[in-house]
């Protein structure tokens, strides 16, 4: 699966200044907007306050990676758990 990669336009610390990120990435950024009430440039502000090395599209994918993994279920997926599943799997499917 291949994801286009879109040039926006944020304005960031006053200045507007371009953005490339994948719509994935800006779908992210603009679920986290809508959830905190706030622009999609507010948010960037707030991403790029909070950086202390790279570049900002960096920043931002891992700002969003970081909100939907603490969203996400708690505790991995144990060796038995799987073992079971593919147990039901094939027994669902027998060959």
């Amino acid at each position: 699966m291949k994801s286009h990669v879109a040039k926006r336009s944020v304005i960031v610390a006053g200045h507007k200044t371009s953005v490339s990120l994948e719509e994935a990435f800006w779908d992210g950024m603009k679920e986290i907007s809508r959830i905190r009430k706030m622009t999609l440039s507010d948010l960037a502000n707030e991403v790029n306050s909070n950086r202390h090395e790279g570049n900002l599209s960096s920043a931002i994918r891992l700002f969003v990676l970081s909100h939907f993994k603490s969203r996400a279920a708690p505790g991995p997926i144990s060796i038995r758990t799987s073992e079971a599943a593919a147990e039901l799997g094939r027994s669902a499917n027998p060959a």
